[in-house]
C-alpha cells in the first residue's frame, strides 16, 4: 500500500475518528486489492478508504446508516461490473463476520461503486478510463 494511502489510515485511527479494529480491517482488505494487482493509492482508494472506515466505524458502535432509497442509475452502473457488486458483498460478510457490522445494500452498493472505478484503473484493464460510474 502507498505511503499516502497508509498515512490517511494511520492519521483517522490517531486522531480516534475509527476503531482499530477497523483500520486493521480496511487496511487487510487495501492489502489484498493490491496484491490481486489493484492500483491501491491515495489517488485511486483514498475516497474508498474513508467511506468504509467511517461506515465501519458507525456501525461498529452501534449507530445506523440510513438506508436509501433503490437508485435506478447506480443500479445502472452496477450492471456492467458484476466482479465489484460480488467483491461489495465479500467485504460485507468479511465486515459482519470480522467486526459484526451489517452494511446496508446502499452501503454495499456504494462500495460496489469505488470498487468499480478502482478495477477500471487496474493495469489488467488496459489504460485508465476518464468516465466513472
Amino acid at each position: 500500500m502507498e505511503d499516502k494511502l497508509a498515512r490517511r489510515i494511520q492519521l483517522f485511527r490517531e486522531t480516534g475518528q475509527v476503531r482499530p479494529e477497523v483500520a486493521e480491517f480496511v487496511s487487510a482488505e487495501l492489502e489484498t486489492l493490491a496484491a490481486e494487482g489493484h492500483p491501491v493509492s491515495e489517488a485511486s482508494a483514498g475516497m474508498l478508504t474513508s467511506h468504509l472506515m467511517m461506515a465501519l466505524t458507525r456501525l461498529v458502535n452501534g449507530a445506523s446508516i440510513d438506508e436509501f432509497p433503490a437508485d435506478d442509475h447506480i443500479a445502472d452502473e452496477l450492471a456492467d461490473h458484476p466482479e465489484a457488486v460480488e467483491r461489495s458483498r465479500a467485504v460485507a460478510v468479511r465486515a459482519e463476520r470480522t467486526l459484526g457490522a451489517t452494511l446496508p445494500a446502499s452501503e454495499i452498493n456504494f462500495l460496489a461503486l469505488h470498487l468499480a472505478v478502482l478495477a477500471r484503473q487496474s493495469p489488467a484493464n488496459g489504460p485508465e478510463r476518464q468516465d466513472t460510474p
